[in-house]
């Protein structure tokens, strides 16, 4: 086996001058024919391909007819994400609720939402032998690909499995909802222990906890864990829950629901969209960058020179020579995301309980600098603002959650906007989604 992949390795490479030449194509005719690369026009701004209830993101308003930039505003199901987190209470925990608005349409009342906790408990579990048979089976440090071929083998163990009624549908993607942390954690401790040799921790899961609690609980060797860290982690998973239907792991929800596939197909589809670097991964990338400035930096306190490095960085001379500040500026928000408004003051609190101020220091010195240096290298007045993932690989950090895990962290939570999402082109259309893309072949 390995002597027929170095000779395929071979092969592809001798033969990738090939492909480069007989598939590139002249970026000057993307222009030419109007064609907008990546869905989005010269400004930036997303090609209309759908509508949807279910979230609106606000970045801009328009006054005296032209587009003012503004504090950014993410809504569900109409209300503002702010005031939902808000009107949990300090300690509160309302991932479930906030799910059932998004697949439901409306808040639940007291009893619905009672209800609705019971089933999400009681979904919580896999099918005999699943973890040894399936997710032991074959271990990688790619943990949203263990996922993603755990939910693909899930459809084996469902007998309706290919039934695309609303109903049926509805039920799988509860079912997936209440079953990706189990997905997430077990597979991330057989690579702890095949992988690294390290102790296998698999505790089942406690159908009366929450998914924030449910995720700690079961990730770490005692199980325990604090109001402060739940609070915090229910906190990330609902803000990280839904983003509207443009983003590329949704909008492949809908593209994949349109064909006519089943549930299981859907939301792998989902998954490996959601793992590319450039959509899920940017905490990561964050977390990488902060680790660089940390040993490069003495004085975490020291304006200068943090400002020093981050041109360094800017000047592509330092860190991974691309010249971006990860976790600074978003496809859509200018002036700020408000995500990041909302969960900055958790991140403080978690911050204290954990005795890292020091590091909490960093990050908002790099909040506060990054924008003024990145405006000035691109000679722009456009605001630049930190994104979410500014500050949410810092708080897996805190609460020990290892960056293997902290893109399928993120499936925890958008597999909630990807099932919203999903029902909703089942109940509104039945049409396929299908593209144009005009041919500029050369014929022979």
């Amino acid at each position: 086996m390995e002597a027929m992949t170095k000779w395929m390795n071979d092969y592809a490479v001798k033969n990738e001058a090939v492909c480069r030449k007989n598939d590139f194509i002249d970026p000057r005719l993307f222009e030419e024919f109007g064609v907008n690369l990546g869905l989005r026009d010269e400004r930036g701004k997303g090609v209309l391909t759908g509508l949807t209830r279910i979230s609106k993101i606000i970045s801009s308003h328009v006054k005296d007819g032209k587009k003012v930039p503004c504090d950014g505003e993410l809504w569900y199901r109409g209300y503002r994400v702010e005031k939902l987190i808000g009107d949990l209470g300090k300690d509160q925990l309302g991932f479930e609720k906030i799910a059932y608005l998004l697949l439901m349409g409306q808040l639940p009342s007291e009893e619905e939402e009672k209800q609705f906790q019971q089933v999400i408990g009681k979904c919580r579990t896999l099918p005999t032998n699943f973890t040894r048979d399936v997710i032991m089976k074959a271990s990688s440090d790619d943990i949203m690909n263990s996922m993603t071929r755990s939910i693909l083998t899930l459809a084996s163990y469902d007998k309706k499995a290919k039934d695309i009624s609303v109903s049926n549908s509805l039920r799988q993607c509860i079912q997936l909802i209440s079953e990706f942390p189990l997905l997430a954690a077990y597979a991330y401790h057989a690579y702890n222990y095949y992988e690294k040799g390290q102790s296998m921790y698999i505790h089942n899961p406690d159908p009366t906890l929450s998914t924030a609690e449910n995720l700690l609980m079961m990730l770490r060797p005692d199980q325990k864990y604090t109001p402060v860290e739940a609070k915090v982690l229910d906190t990330a998973l609902i803000l990280h829950m839904e983003h509207g239907g443009g983003n590329n792991s949704t909008f492949t929800t809908r593209v994949v629901t349109s064909s006519g596939s089943d549930t299981y197909s859907t939301i792998a589809a989902a998954m490996s969209s959601l793992k590319g670097p450039k959509h899920g991964g940017a905490n990561i990338k964050v977390m990488d960058m902060m680790d660089d400035i940390r040993a490069n930096v003495k004085d975490f306190s020291d304006e200068e020179e943090i400002s020093s490095y981050l041109k360094k960085i800017i000047d592509r001379q330092a860190f991974d020579k691309k010249g971006l500040i990860y976790g600074m500026g978003h496809a859509v928000y200018t002036v700020s995301d408000p995500r990041e408004r909302v969960f900055k003051k958790y991140v403080e609190e978690l911050a204290k309980e954990k005795g890292r101020e020091k590091d909490l220091m960093l990050y908002e010195n790099v909040e506060m600098l990054a924008p003024k240096l990145i405006s000035e290298n691109r000679k722009t007045m456009k605001i630049v603002s930190p994104n979410v993932d500014f500050y949410s690989g810092f708080v897996y950090d805190m609460l020990g959650i290892p960056r293997e895990l902290y893109t399928a962290i993120f499936a925890v939570a958008r597999i909630v906007g990807w099932s919203a999402h999903r029902m909703e082109e089942l109940i509104c259309t039945d049409k396929i989604i299908r593209p144009a893309y005009m041919s500029v072949m050369d014929e022979r």
